[in-house]
């Protein structure tokens, strides 16, 4: 990248000579072509061998793959994209740019909400910050937190009206419109929420470098990486993978040795998803001897998977291509012989049913998934919930069942390798870690939720706050509460008993002044509370557990 210094004349843009060097504009747009062409894939090294990209880190993260609308202009065109949009340079006078998301003049005027970003330290290259809330802020958290009690989402609605830009408001009404299928607005209040986060930003906070950390254990941090990772879930959804990976790798550089939303469940699935398969190879090249990426079912089917579709990539030469189907046999030989549970519930997922052989062989059989344990039950899961699609290629099954069959060769010839793994499978995945479990709630993939064990689904669950961490950082508490509401119903009493900061000891009853008043929103209260509850029982579903004497067990495995 070239280091001259601005020229001091304001002249019109030129075209860019041989070097990829250009003369600078008088606007700001400059700024934005600028970042362009010095991101431009095209003129970063090459790879040999097809395993790296370029020599860039990696987790870099280019800006311009941080805006869903340059990748519905590469799908659609900029005239489907945009439509009537005037250019970009004549909206800069009414709202201030930012990179994670494109500010909207339906939004409330912005103003300083009391949050900011402190550099705390720099170790060894890498600068550690976080988010700190004023006293102003703190307030308003307090009332937030009142309003999540009353259970009346209404409440936060008011507050919202008060402070437009309170980041946890953002998050929590934004699932109360997903849940009501108002996707549109979930949407939204997130990119409302990222924007005000974006706002506090330190100087040299930077969000490309892969440098930049941020503890999860503070509070006030993991608004920030929750807001991202629905920011990203709502991308994927809109057919924008790309965008969606470039998000994700953003999360996981924030703080990639914990990985508070475990995120490496899920970066594979958007690397295939978005086609960056060399990406994923890299990712795995680089990470897994100190990370044990293959120990994870995720990794262990989609590398091998990614690897398959660089071998299909009819522009490569044929010595990458050859390589690439070689790893893409072995790895996938060792992901059937460490996890055979995956392959029956990816088969029925994809409706493709096994041949004799493979149906009745009890290596792949109803007793893979019954005799491994329930951490991974919850991985595998979770990954054929989310990756099935991937395999309904006729051609990746085409690929899958030679490589199937060398695997019962191998297990009925007692190889090593299958008792190895059998070995692993039993000491290993005793209990799952709890960044997997708020992954797993995040994420609200029905086959994994429903692995989830009774500790987890039987506490309370905040969409601002999932099962925070056990050794939080606290720098400011909520003071006690010297009243609270009068005249509660025992089933109220009973709700509020099921949410954080419950103390029956400081009940005060008072006798209002206005008791009509009071009955009328108990009553109101009372009937939310019974929707809520109808709600909630029509959405249960009971899993029975298996029966020895069901005759229609076998006949689904078949």
């Amino acid at each position: 990248m070239s280091n001259k210094p601005r020229k001091k004349k304001k002249k019109r843009k030129t075209k860019k000579n041989s070097s990829g060097e250009t003369v600078e504009d008088n606007d700001l747009e400059d700024i934005d072509s600028l970042l362009e062409r010095i991101e431009d894939p095209r003129l970063a090294p090459q790879s040999q061998g097809g395993i790296t990209t370029d020599s860039r880190p990696l987790l870099y993260v280019e800006h311009r793959n941080l805006n869903p609308e340059n990748e519905l202009k590469r799908y659609f065109g900029a005239r489907a994209v945009l439509g009537d949009q005037r250019p970009r340079q004549r909206q800069r006078q009414y709202v201030r740019s930012m990179w994670l998301t494109a500010p909207k003049n339906t939004w409330p005027r912005y103003s300083k909400t009391g949050i900011t970003m402190q550099l705390l330290d720099t170790r060894r290259g890498v600068q550690h910050f976080t988010f700190e809330h004023h006293r102003e802020y703190q307030q308003v958290q307090f009332k937030f937190l009142d309003a999540v009690e009353s259970m009346d989402p209404n409440n936060i609605v008011l507050l919202l009206q008060m402070s437009p830009y309170h980041v946890d408001s953002l998050l929590q009404l934004s699932d109360v419109c997903r849940m009501q299928e108002d996707q549109e607005m979930a949407r939204d209040l997130i990119e409302r929420a990222l924007y005000s986060l974006e706002c506090a930003f330190h100087p040299v906070f930077s969000l490309t470098s892969g440098t930049c950390r941020l503890d999860y254990r503070r509070p006030e941090n993991r608004a920030f990486f929750l807001a991202l990772f629905k920011h990203l879930m709502f991308l994927e959804k809109r057919g924008c993978p790309r965008t969606a990976l470039e998000f994700c790798k953003l999360i996981l550089s924030l703080d990639p040795e914990n990985d508070p939303l475990c995120v490496l469940l899920l970066i594979d699935f958007l690397s295939l998803r978005a086609r960056e398969y060399t990406f994923l190879t890299r990712l795995f090249q680089e990470w897994e001897s100190h990370r044990n990426l293959s120990q994870l079912p995720n990794f262990a089917f989609s590398v091998p998977l990614a690897y398959f579709f660089l071998s299909q990539q009819e522009e490569r030469p044929e010595l990458e291509r050859s390589q690439a189907r070689e790893r893409a046999a072995r790895l996938i030989q060792l992901a059937l012989i460490m996890f055979p549970s995956v392959l029956m519930p990816l088969l029925d997922h994809c409706s493709v049913q096994p041949d004799a052989r493979v149906a009745s062989h009890p290596f792949f059989g109803l007793n893979a998934q019954i005799s491994q344990s329930p951490a991974l039950n919850q991985l595998t899961s979770l990954y054929v919930g989310r990756t099935h699609a991937l395999w309904k290629d006729p051609a990746v099954m085409a690929w899958l069942e030679p490589h199937v069959h060398e695997v019962l060769r191998m297990v009925e010839a007692q190889d090593v390798l299958v008792q190895e793994a059998e070995h692993k499978r039993k000491i290993r995945y005793q209990s799952a870690p709890r960044n997997i479990y708020r992954h797993i709630i995040l994420s609200e993939m029905k086959e994994a939720t429903a692995a989830l064990p009774l500790e987890v689904t039987s506490q309370p669950v905040m969409g601002f706050d999932p099962l925070p961490p056990l050794d939080s950082i606290v720098s400011y508490t909520r003071p006690e509460r010297t009243s609270l509401p009068s005249n509660e119903s025992t089933l109220s009493l009973f709700f509020r008993s099921l949410l954080p900061n419950f103390n029956l000891q400081g009940d005060i009853r008072h006798d209002g002044d206005d008791e009509a008043g009071a009955a009328q929103d108990l009553n109101q209260g009372v009937n939310r509370l019974m929707a809520a509850m109808r709600d909630m029982l029509a959405n249960i579903q009971f899993q029975e557990p298996p029966r020895d004497d069901n005759p229609e067990g076998d006949g689904d495995w078949d």
